[in-house]
């Protein structure tokens, strides 16, 4: 089993996972979520990859790598839940080449 895991890596380094906590946890993520969502944002995920990355990082099991391929998939699939805020374009505009207008005020 040792082989197996031997070379596989989280995601995400160890440090990473707990800076990621704690910016979940600062006081200004948490005022942000809370005026853009209407509630606080839940920080656990981040502090259990961190804690089952450390386990790894000790001794690699298969149960630890399930775990964190698992909650990478979950935060994966949910930032594809998200539409694009604007619609790509296949090609460009047909009177891209054309000088902008000069009576328009322009902001600086």
């Amino acid at each position: 089993m040792a082989g197996v895991n031997a070379h596989w890596r989280p995601p995400r380094s160890c440090e990473e996972y707990w800076s990621e906590f704690r910016h979940c946890r600062s006081l200004w993520n948490r005022f942000h979520h809370y005026y853009t969502f209407g509630s606080t944002p839940s920080c656990q995920q981040w502090k259990d990859d961190y804690y089952a990355c450390c386990d790894w990082e000790k001794s690699p099991s298969a149960e630890t790598k399930a775990l964190l391929q698992q909650s990478e998939r979950a935060r994966v699939a949910r930032q594809r839940t998200f539409a694009p805020v604007w619609k790509l374009r296949q090609k460009p505009p047909a009177d891209w080449h054309l000088p902008l207008p000069q009576d328009t005020p322009q902001d600086s």
